[in-house]
């Protein structure tokens, strides 16, 4: 199987950022605050939207299932309060779940998290929750910072994110350490803050000892690892300055790195530099880059072809494609087991 285990429901019908516009008004005009109720999205509209957009695409490029989950710019955990994100996390997600159930051979869920500047992410718990246990998803995206850009937050290891790493480990599910919007102006939303934060995640993993107090939680760095493989030397460096293990050891049993990364050097770089043990398959299509590259003809977000033209033997693609993910996403595996796949 080819598994893409970066997803986003980034073609949802319009009717969901129309209830998003009406939900933002009403944080000022509490008269203006639309219901739940108030959306309407049918199931028909959701096959239009996945069949003529991921799905096509999937079918054209040879992928066979996405994790699936909400829009990772539309989380915008900085927007008003706890009650906003997680009516908007819940109606986000479910979204996602249906698109699951009307396609169930092609995706599964991954949840996004009612996460709000400030609050205990303990109010989160429940969420979680409900999307493994009654939705069967199968993984979380934990926004490092909620604050949009200004990093108000701790860092990942600090206490503060305990309590949704324990619930991690008592459901075996990883986290794709994912950002959403940045309300800074310095800070371009996916060309800057994106890689920014993949880059700040590894580097506060680095620093601290989670993995020694969580030694099964499995998190997973979007867009190839932002800048940290590139830079791998320097990262050594630094954790031996800190007197840290090397990082094999102090990283590598419970960080992922995802192919998201749109040309063949890059790709040819993360899979040198990165064991292809902590390597997975990724797209993030129809996503941050959408554009057909000049200099090949084909989309960049086209990783499967990178993937092909690597230099790696048939089991390294095995594991990249399909191997791995079943081991970091232990639900997913069981899933497909499940249907004899």
């Amino acid at each position: 199987m080819i598994i893409d285990i970066h997803g986003h429901y980034t073609t949802a019908p319009k009717a969901l950022e129309e209830w998003r516009n009406r939900q933002i008004a009403g944080i000022k005009d509490p008269a203006a605050m639309p219901s739940v109720s108030e959306l309407v999205i049918s199931d028909d509209d959701i096959r239009e939207t996945i069949a003529t957009n991921q799905l096509a695409k999937m079918k054209e490029r040879g992928s066979d299932l996405t994790i699936f989950s909400p829009r990772a710019s539309f989380m915008a955990h900085h927007i008003g309060d706890f009650q906003v994100s997680s009516t908007w996390a819940a109606i986000c997600n479910e979204l996602c779940y249906r698109v699951a159930q009307l396609f169930p051979d092609n995706f599964i869920g991954a949840a996004m998290l009612p996460q709000s500047p400030g609050v205990d992410p303990r109010t989160c718990l429940p969420e979680i929750e409900k999307c493994v246990k009654e939705y069967g998803f199968v993984a979380i995206n934990l926004n490092p910072d909620p604050s949009g850009g200004h990093w108000t937050s701790p860092p990942l290891t600090d206490r503060q994110w305990y309590p949704i790493y324990e619930k991690m480990v008592e459901l075996e599910i990883p986290a794709m350490i994912h950002v959403s919007t940045s309300c800074n102006a310095c800070f371009h939303t996916t060309g800057a803050h994106y890689i920014n934060a993949d880059t700040t995640a590894v580097m506060q993993l680095i620093q601290g000892d989670l993995f020694k107090e969580f030694p099964t939680l499995k998190f997973v760095i979007p867009h190839g690892g932002g800048a940290a493989p590139y830079h791998w030397g320097r990262y050594r460096g630094l954790a031996q300055e800190l007197k840290k293990p090397l990082l094999k050891d102090h990283l590598l049993n419970n960080l992922f790195f995802d192919t998201c990364v749109y040309h063949q050097p890059g790709i040819d770089l993360l899979t040198r530099v990165i064991p292809v043990d902590n390597v997975l398959f990724a797209s993030e299509m129809i996503g941050a880059v959408r554009g057909i590259d000049p200099e090949t003809g084909h989309y960049y977000d086209d990783t499967k072809r990178y993937i092909e033209a690597a230099n790696l033997t048939a089991e390294e693609r095995y594991k990249i494609f399909e191997g791995n993910a079943r081991r970091v996403y232990p639900r997913l595996d069981a899933a497909l087991k499940a249907k004899g796949l």
